[in-house]
């Protein structure tokens, strides 16, 4: 069964092309959210196996959103994927709860590479 997941970035283009390069690999894009207050809602709806999320987002950062999350539940498998490549918010991301951080501009391989580390215990 393929693995659900949903993104939440507040960027149209990197909700598509994450979405196509998930798509294309046999995984099922479940939802799409625009800021941190619709991914938590949109969690809790559609209980993905697997969340993307962005930090820089309106109405709550994707890093509030991931704790948010981890208090509905704690197993949540959440990559950070941000342009904020700085030490503090890898730590900060790490601390609340995301298994992995993703530096944007992404490729393909280091997606692909960070859900298959992170969904291989499923």
């Amino acid at each position: 069964m393929p693995k659900k997941i949903l993104i939440c970035d507040d960027a149209q283009l990197t909700r598509k092309t994450l979405r196509n390069i998930l798509e294309e690999n046999g995984y099922v894009v479940i939802g799409e959210a625009v800021n941190g207050k619709e991914a938590v809602a949109k969690f809790k709806e559609l209980q993905p196996d697997l969340t993307f999320m962005d930090i820089v987002m309106p109405e709550m950062d994707g890093i509030e959103a991931v704790n948010k999350i981890m208090e509905v539940d704690s197993n949540a498998l959440v990559i950070m994927c941000s342009s904020l490549a700085q030490q503090k918010k890898v730590v900060c991301a790490i601390r609340a709860g995301a298994k992995d951080f993703i530096v944007k501009p992404f490729t393909p391989e280091r997606v692909l590479d960070s859900i298959r580390k992170n969904l291989i215990c499923e």
